[in-house]
Order: C-alpha cells, then sequence, then structure tokens
C-alpha cells in the first residue's frame, strides 16, 4: 500500500519545487503540445516582439475604500484624545500604546493608498524572439509602505525558461497560473521565478498560452487575437507602466 501511494506522487523536475505546483508542462520545443495556442491577453505582437500584460487579480476600487477608512478611523482616533485629558494624564505604556495606533493607521493608509495609486496595472513581459530574450517587468512592492517601492526589469535568455502550472485554492483565488522558471544553462536548477498568467479557471487557458509563446518563439504560426480584450481602469498617469528608455528600446528591436 506505501508502495503503491508513492508511486502515485508526483514532483516536477525543477528544483526547488515551485509552491502549489500542479504540473510540469511541455518542453518549449516540442512543436506537438496537446492544447493548441492560444493568448488571453496581448498589448502588441510583430514579428519582432510581442507583450503580454499582467493584471492581477484585485478589487482595486477596494484599496480606495479601505485607504479612505483608515485615514476616517485615524482622524476619529485622534479627535477623542485631542477633546479629552486622557492623553495628559495616561501613564506611560497608554501613551506608548496610542502612539503604537496611530502609527498602525497611518501604515494602513499608506499601503492602501500606495496600491490604489502608484501600483503599475498590467504589469508586462516582453518576448523578443529576434534576440530570443525576456523581458519581465516587475514591480516590486512590500508589505511595509514606508519603503521604496522600486520597478526593476528582469531580461532571461529564453532558452533557460521552462513552464510550470500552479494551482490555487483559496476562498477569493481560485484557479490556475502560469509560472515562468528560470533555470541555469542546461540544468533543470531554478535560479529565478515569474508568473506570466495570474489565476483563471479553465487550465486549457494555460496551456493555450504556454504553447503560444513556444511557438512565437520558433517563428511558428499563433493567433494574434486575444481571448480577452478589456482592460481594467487605471485611475492616473501614476498607474502607467513605464519602461526605461534603452531597455524599452532593446526590447522592441532586432540585434544590430
Amino acid at each position: 500500500m506505501q508502495t503503491r501511494l508513492l508511486q502515485e506522487q508526483r514532483f516536477s523536475k525543477l528544483t526547488p519545487q515551485a509552491e502549489k505546483w500542479e504540473e510540469d508542462l511541455p518542453e518549449k520545443y516540442d512543436l506537438q503540445q496537446p492544447t493548441a495556442p492560444k493568448l488571453i491577453r496581448v498589448n502588441e505582437i510583430n514579428d519582432t516582439w510581442m507583450e503580454i500584460p499582467r493584471y492581477e487579480n484585485i478589487a482595486w476600487h477596494g484599496m480606495w475604500v479601505i485607504s479612505i477608512l483608515s485615514i476616517l478611523s485615524l482622524f476619529t482616533y485622534c479627535s477623542l484624545f485631542q477633546f479629552s485629558e486622557f492623553y495628559s494624564e495616561a501613564s506611560v505604556d497608554s501613551k506608548i500604546f496610542i502612539l503604537v495606533a496611530i502609527f498602525s493607521f497611518l501604515s494602513i493608509f499608506l499601503f492602501f493608498f500606495k496600491m490604489a495609486l502608484f501600483v503599475p496595472r498590467g504589469t508586462p513581459v516582453r518576448f523578443n524572439r529576434k534576440r530570443q530574450k525576456v523581458y519581465v517587468y516587475e514591480h516590486q512592492r512590500s508589505i511595509w509602505p514606508w519603503m521604496r517601492w522600486p520597478t526593476v526589469i528582469k531580461v532571461f535568455d529564453w532558452t533557460d525558461i521552462h513552464g510550470e502550472m500552479l494551482m490555487y485554492s483559496g476562498r477569493y483565488d481560485y484557479g490556475h497560473r502560469l509560472s515562468c522558471a528560470v533555470c541555469q544553462r542546461g540544468t533543470y536548477e531554478v535560479i529565478d521565478r515569474f508568473l506570466l498568467s495570474y489565476t483563471v479557471g479553465d487550465n486549457r487557458m494555460i496551456r493555450g498560452l504556454w504553447n503560444h509563446c513556444c511557438l512565437y518563439m520558433q517563428y511558428k504560426p499563433v493567433p494574434e487575437t486575444p481571448l480577452l480584450t478589456r482592460k481594467p481602469l487605471s485611475w492616473t498617469p501614476l498607474n502607467t507602466v513605464r519602461w526605461p528608455e534603452d531597455l524599452d528600446k532593446e526590447s522592441k528591436t532586432a540585434p544590430e
């Protein structure tokens, strides 16, 4: 019985295995993938480069609601002490508690305010088949809102990338994701990972997107019309994706 259970266990060929891993996707150069190529979303596709946006499954309008509620709570909290003698008569421990509470309200407000106003929508991944490079636009945010949230562009060789499907089963995030694992050349030792698609319900969409990228990078014919065309709202120019000039040019052109 124990032997049979061990045989039924499935593991990724990639090391370390991704959290919430479900299966390794076919190798990039396998032309007989079982799912037809399909795009979920696309910003641009031409003979040189293709850009795929990544929209997170987040209710962005809720960020505004929480930030407003947190700052109103802070004003209410401070007003209570402004019109009473409690703070001046409080013990040292009570004063510390009050200051910690005020700092917490400010931190919550700042976090959700930055999320709503400054986080780019649809951070993209560009595939340049002339250079055989992949350019990943990453906005690195932290749970600590007082820190700077920088934008980093990661550049990888397409030959080092392997596809894997992840499965999320949370109450508010149920479905599959397409993860790309970047390995050391000629090995399955993972040195980095990035998501190419956030959660979708149908795993055939994930397999189709991976096949589409594989065929595109091999100059094979692929569909250019995405399944989804509607773009989520972006309220201000501060949410706009801004590529560094040199990498923007490099990722859109063929090598000289």
